[in-house]
């Protein structure tokens, strides 16, 4: 009898210790909402967004279960910094380019004109002081910001007729973004910002004269070798694009430690991956592009990327100047770090890249 009365009593408590840990469990458990700034799995950017949302959630070993929402879905692709700042979603993928309105001194986080490649990006920000600026700037808006991939190299983006001077340039309607359309439009390019959808759609009514958006890949993807066949090389208004995530800090702080370090470890393990598909895919895109649609690629003649560049340089000295004192240390810091790496690479990938282009057998 005391056995049954002891067994009885044990599964009752079972039972109490499962129905107490059930809720604890659930409660554990975080559903986000990821907002984003591209149509759902575009080549590149809707892929890596995915992919993060993906690497979240696992990482979290399912503690953080992230939906994503293409553009338009849940808000305007424009929209998602403001959405996530004010709470609407936990977090967004989109580019630093996309936030000028907000602070200048943002764009240099994404991309610069003349400025940083890829690995020097992020190395500014792991190792010469980027992050905390980064850190800093968001925590204005109620986020907190990480880098989760970059484009590589952009292009600098399909023509309809050819350039052959800086003159070829003025008054030309061109779509691009962030601190290259203030470079862009101070050797008077008339300069318009909108998605890449709507950049296909511009190039094909005539309502642009040319555009970038990304590259090969993605550019392919969204077809603009349909109404254009000029493709322009090098982008040097984005010598490297960075892809970044921004949380809600509000929803950031509430995580425990290890699902902070979670999404952090999420987005910086994409870095690399994202980035080299992008490397991968643009070259197999680019082969296609010209073998099978007729592209035609061309380099931008000297005296135009002399051009650009001063007028980049002008962009840069003003941004010096500005009346933000933030903004001011975010490029002084970018500054330092862009003439230290470009002295050293001189002798590191520059070398390397002339080497491989001399003329021997291999």
């Amino acid at each position: 009898m005391q056995r049954r009365r002891f067994l009885q009593s044990a599964a009752a408590g079972t039972v109490a210790t499962t129905a107490l840990a059930a809720p604890a469990i659930a409660q554990d458990k975080r559903e986000w909402k990821m907002v984003t700034a591209w149509p759902k799995n575009l080549p590149g950017p809707g892929v890596a967004a995915q992919m993060l949302a993906d690497r979240i959630t696992a990482l979290s070993g399912g503690r953080i279960e992230v939906k994503l929402y293409a553009a338009g879905e849940l808000v305007p692709g424009n929209g998602v910094f403001d959405a996530v700042s004010e709470g609407t979603a936990e977090l967004y993928h989109a580019v630093p380019a996309y936030w000028g309105s907000k602070s200048k001194g943002i764009l240099l986080f994404g991309s610069q004109p003349f400025g940083l490649r890829a690995d020097e990006q992020v190395g500014w920000l792991t190792h010469g002081g980027g992050q905390a600026l980064y850190d800093e700037m968001y925590a204005r808006f109620d986020l907190k910001p990480f880098l989760c991939g970059n484009s590589g190299p952009q292009w600098a983006g399909w023509f309809r007729n050819e350039i052959n001077s800086v003159d070829d340039l003025k008054g030309l309607r061109f779509r691009t973004a962030g601190l290259a359309s203030e470079m862009c439009a101070k050797i008077g390019m008339a300069v318009q910002a909108m998605g890449g959808r709507d950049m296909f759609q511009a190039l094909q009514s005539g309502a642009l004269d040319a555009g970038e958006f990304i590259g090969p890949w993605t550019d392919s993807a969204l077809g603009f070798y349909q109404v254009s066949k000029n493709y322009y090389w090098p982008g040097v208004g984005e010598p490297s694009s960075a892809e970044e995530c921004a949380v809600n800090m509000d929803a950031y702080n509430a995580l425990p430690d290890d699902l902070k370090q979670a999404v952090q470890y999420a987005c910086e393990s994409l870095y690399n991956p994202v980035w080299t598909e992008y490397t991968t895919k643009h070259a197999q895109a680019l082969t296609q592009l010209v073998a099978e649609q007729g592209v035609q690629v061309k380099k931008l003649p000297d005296d135009v990327m002399v051009a650009l560049g001063n007028a980049a340089g002008e962009v840069i000295a003003e941004l010096r100047e500005d009346s933000d004192e933030l903004v001011k240390r975010i490029v002084e810091s970018f500054l330092a770090y862009r003439e230290s790496v470009s002295n050293y690479m001189v002798y590191a990938d520059n070398g390397q890249m002339n080497a491989r282009n001399l003329d021997y057998k291999y």
